[in-house]
């Protein structure tokens, strides 16, 4: 597997990012799309990527875009094929960037519905906090955070 910067406009990601959408709407009844604008990962401290398989084909993809100096947001983290480690590889390798862009924090949302994102951030060391931004005094949604000095 080989992970790529790209953008979120590319042909493969937009494939990606609607699979992704159309995901989360079975799961939870709500695709995310108002959660992720594209712009916010063109600007500087930001990034979007796609994980390729040994054939070359997009298998996931993820992004990290800023909130404050230290705290990065981490969006649309996805993998077409479960069980492959494709979400731990695409999200290991946007802690890694975040860090050397200076973040010291990763913080995220999903829905508690979502039992398999659930999950998979608290496998991997990502812990509940209180809800933040647009989050805040929304029942359907659960936020992590991972110091990423640990």
């Amino acid at each position: 597997m080989r992970i790529v910067e790209t953008h979120p406009n590319a042909s493969e990601t937009t494939l990606l990012l609607n699979e992704l959408s159309e995901e989360l709407e079975s799961i939870t009844g709500n695709s995310g799309k108002s959660s992720f604008n594209e712009n916010d990962v063109y600007v500087p401290r930001s990034l979007f990527v796609v994980a390729y398989s040994g054939a070359d084909e997009p298998i996931g993809c993820g992004a990290i875009r800023p909130i404050s100096e230290d705290i990065a947001e981490v969006k649309r983290v996805f993998a077409r094929v479960k069980g492959r480690n494709v979400g731990t590889e695409v999200l290991n390798y946007l802690e890694t960037q975040a860090k050397k862009m200076g973040y010291s924090t990763l913080w995220l949302e999903t829905r508690l519905i979502n039992k398999r994102a659930v999950i998979f951030y608290e496998n991997r060391g990502y812990h509940r906090i209180p809800n933040y931004g647009k989050y805040e005094n929304r029942a359907e949604a659960i936020c992590f955070e991972k110091n990423l000095d640990e």
